[in-house]
């Protein structure tokens, strides 16, 4: 579609778009009794999705039924549009099925995880990934190898000159080179090609974990031929508009072609006997049991959508969006924002902006934007805490003493902040609504008194356990 269409045209359909948000003029309740609008800016966890993919969807749902060698019709449509996803899939990130495979998974977390547990490492292997990781693309290669961190600079941006040096120190050793493709902390984005050619250069394979790229971003994996290539690509559907949640990990198929597969079961053999089983080809013998087909459905037709959007268009309006919200934020007294200045170019960041205010707990201030504000955004250290640590400037000292507390089921003291990511769908108003509640907080003009509670770190209105969410829903089914 964005082929035959005009950019004036994709443009109309984006900002349509936000009229076809599933949930968008949902109210919920407010501290002082009221209702208002929910305003969601914590696209970087998840995202909603829109009536043309829950459309989509139902329809898929009318034909579902279980994957691969059932004859009955709905069986074969369903196999039919299971494996069409995949070519999809493929196609959304320029893979080469001749030489790469797709892999479906739970999560950008279990594709990385299945690659660090299928990657044939040596005894003496290294991995080198960066300071800036999600746990996801840190913790998986501790448990397999050797891990190598590459620096930061004084922006949090990663230190290319110092990933240069260590590919040097390590030449011989580095199998694998893991980085996030951007942040889910700073919005900073990687230059994936240029650091994939280095990698090659030293002898080494990289993942690009796109898991924040993949939805404001176009990926191209490349020729094998090209030595900007890139080997591996993990991502996943639910940051992508595709509800039901799935992930995908494409990649070199010799490379995850283990012995044996990594789960067994059904699905994964041709033949079992008593004494042995034999394994199917990739991508089957990795994905063991029923999937989730229908997640897999929803993930191609979300990848359709925003291809037939344009990424021309979608880099144009968050870039633009991205802006306003750094003009609207520095009018905020007090406030810190971390990461790349606020004149970065849409090659340099996405529209995931990290911050504090002066004097004022950052779970304290995510706090009072939902039960005053109805504005939904996300506090704390995003599974990056080494990273958000750097940011913040902790020492040693006080991140041990953290530690401690931690420990000790104390997370009041957690240092961090407070994170704003805007979507496809989002526009100014947000951004409005957003930084002006930050300038009541500020300013102190907010009504309710906060206790943070000391096991999770939140902070809530005193007398408040929660809000009774049950009265927004529940688990009943309406019965026939």
């Amino acid at each position: 579609m964005a082929t035959r269409l005009s950019k004036e045209e994709r443009t109309a359909m984006l900002r349509r778009l936000r009229g076809e948000l599933v949930g968008l003029e949902v109210e919920v309740p407010l501290l002082d009794g009221s209702q208002r609008r929910y305003v969601n800016l914590d696209n970087a966890a998840s995202t909603p999705t829109f009536r043309s993919i829950q459309k989509k969807v139902d329809e898929f749902l009318a034909l579902y039924s279980n994957v691969h060698r059932g004859t009955g019709f709905k069986s074969q449509i369903a196999s039919w549009a299971y494996e069409e996803a995949r070519r999809v899939v493929a196609d959304f990130v320029k893979a080469d099925l001749s030489y790469e495979t797709v892999i479906f998974t739970k999560n950008t977390t279990e594709s990385i995880n299945k690659l660090a547990r299928l990657y044939p490492f040596r005894s003496d292997s290294i991995v080198i990934t960066s300071v800036m990781e999600h746990h996801s693309n840190e913790l998986p290669w501790r448990r397999r190898t050797g891990v190598v961190h590459t620096e930061l600079r004084p922006d949090g941006s990663l230190d290319v000159e110092d990933y240069a040096r260590k590919l040097d120190q390590y030449r011989g050793h580095v199998d694998l080179v893991a980085l996030t493709g951007a942040s889910n902390v700073s919005g900073l984005v990687n230059p994936v090609h240029k650091l994939a050619r280095m990698a090659h250069d030293a002898g080494a394979r990289i993942l690009i974990d796109a898991a924040q790229l993949a939805p404001h971003r176009p990926i191209d994996m490349r020729p094998h031929s090209d030595p900007e290539h890139l080997d591996f690509v993990a991502f996943s559907a639910h940051k992508m508009y595709a509800p039901y949640g799935v992930g995908a990990l494409v990649g070199d198929r010799e490379s995850l072609y283990a012995s044996e597969p990594e789960s067994v079961g059904g699905g994964v053999v041709d033949l079992v006997t008593i004494e042995n089983a034999y394994w199917r080809d990739l991508p089957e013998r990795e994905e063991a049991g029923t999937p989730d087909i229908v997640g897999v459905v929803a993930l191609a037709v979300a990848a359709r959508l925003l291809e037939s959007i344009g990424w021309d268009v979608i880099i144009e309006h968050e870039t633009r969006l991205t802006r306003y919200a750094f003009e609207k934020l520095g009018a905020v007294p007090g406030i810190t924002i971390y990461g790349a200045a606020r004149n970065s170019g849409p090659k340099d960041r996405l529209g995931v902006i990290a911050f504090n205010l002066k004097d004022v707990p950052h779970a304290q201030v995510a706090g009072i934007l939902s039960y005053e504000g109805a504005i939904g955004v996300r506090n704390g250290c995003f599974c990056a805490h080494s990273y958000v640590q750097r940011l913040l400037g902790v020492t040693e000292e006080e991140a041990q003493q953290v530690q401690k507390e931690i420990l000790e089921r104390d997370r009041s003291r957690i240092p961090g902040a407070v994170r704003a990511s805007v979507g496809i769908y989002n526009d100014e108003s947000d951004i409005d609504a957003l930084c002006g509640w930050l300038q009541k907080i500020a300013d102190g003009r907010y009504t309710g008194k906060y206790e943070v509670r000391k096991e999770s770190g939140w902070y809530v209105p005193e007398g408040e356990s929660c809000f009774v969410f049950e009265r927004e829903f529940t688990m009943d089914p309406e019965l026939p």
